[in-house]
């Protein structure tokens, strides 16, 4: 995902903008693998292979939500891995 592209994403469930960037790993301008997050609702939007993943709660795949955070849960803050909506892992 190229980072100005932040400067139009909003949150597809309460429209909040604009939408903070967690950044795992990028290259040059592109964020590679990383989270964007509402600060509005506390929901998380992966980024997996430079797609951003902004579907709603009901389209959402909740397994991949899991391995995305499993595998990400020691570079991503807790307010994603612990509280995130709609999927979080737990204590």
């Amino acid at each position: 995902m190229k980072r100005k592209l932040l400067d139009i994403l909003a949150c597809p469930i309460d429209k909040h903008y604009p939408l903070e960037l967690f950044e795992i790993r990028s290259e040059g301008d592109i964020v590679v693998d990383g989270a964007l997050v509402c600060t509005s609702c506390n929901r998380f939007y992966p980024i997996i292979d430079e797609i951003p993943v902004m579907l709603p709660d009901d389209l959402r795949n909740k397994n991949e939500d899991i391995d995305f955070l499993m595998k990400n849960r020691d570079r991503l803050p807790e307010k994603i891995v612990k509280q995130g909506k709609p999927i979080h892992l737990e204590n």
